[in-house]
């Protein structure tokens, strides 16, 4: 899950980015308007989730909700702001965003309103996400191995490796290449080499041998990489 984070204060933009982090998601975090849709526009990233402060130098976060809404994207926002009057909580509604959280609030009310914009939006994952025997649980962040018991396998994995493996939960049986996943998975301004991605699969490979999973991801010499899943549609 890849969130679009706009605050113009340093201190808590890095605050909830950490907190997004460490929940597994990819965060982009920026601090103005206009950089911010510079973002939305780029076509090789895409946004599951955009959290945006009310005011931004720039364009506000009311103005980008407008303008989102004016192309018909559905991408959820979660606007922040320290206005609390409900004159001003219609105005962010009617803007076009999804929920409303006043300054100052607990980073666990931000998830909690994270994880429920997730539950009830159509543009984001399901709960689950199954691709053969590996089951990934958005509301645990974990990932299981079903046995041929019934049972589940907790897989161990990092950030990373977790953020990896449901990008390619998410397009089974097809081809990604190494600029596709990088571009979906690390941060705009991540200062990555040349070789992270197959890296970054190495590791996840010796991760899902623990469970017999790691043949799945297949090495397609010349064009990228492939997770094999039997009966998936191609």
């Amino acid at each position: 899950m890849r969130v679009l984070l706009v605050e113009d204060e340093p201190d808590l933009g890095t605050a909830i980015k950490r907190t997004l982090n460490q929940e597994k998601y990819v965060v982009d975090l920026v601090f103005n308007g206009t950089e911010a849709w510079d973002y939305l526009e780029n076509q090789q990233m895409q946004y599951t989730l955009a959290i945006f402060d009310w005011l931004l130098p720039g364009m506000s976060g009311i103005d980008l909700c407008k303008r989102l809404r004016r192309q018909n994207s559905p991408l959820p926002v979660l606007m922040l702001t320290a206005k609390d009057s409900v004159e001003d909580r219609v105005a962010g509604l009617s803007a076009g965003a999804d929920d409303y959280l006043v300054k100052p609030f607990s980073m666990a009310e931000l998830l909690a309103r994270v994880k429920a914009l997730h539950r009830r939006s159509p543009q984001l994952q399901p709960q689950q996400l199954q691709a053969g025997n590996l089951i990934l649980d958005y509301d645990t962040r974990s990932v299981y191995r079903l046995e041929r018991s019934g049972g589940k396998q907790l897989v161990e994995l990092t950030n990373k490796e977790f953020q990896l493996l449901e990008y390619f939960m998410k397009h089974p049986n097809r081809i990604v290449t190494s600029e596709q996943i990088r571009n979906q998975l690390w941060e705009v301004t991540a200062d990555t080499t040349s070789n992270v991605v197959a890296a970054q699969i190495r590791l996840l490979r010796r991760r899902l041998a623990v469970v017999d999973s790691d043949r799945a991801i297949e090495t397609v010499s010349g064009r990228g990489y492939r997770l094999n899943i039997p009966n998936a549609a191609k």
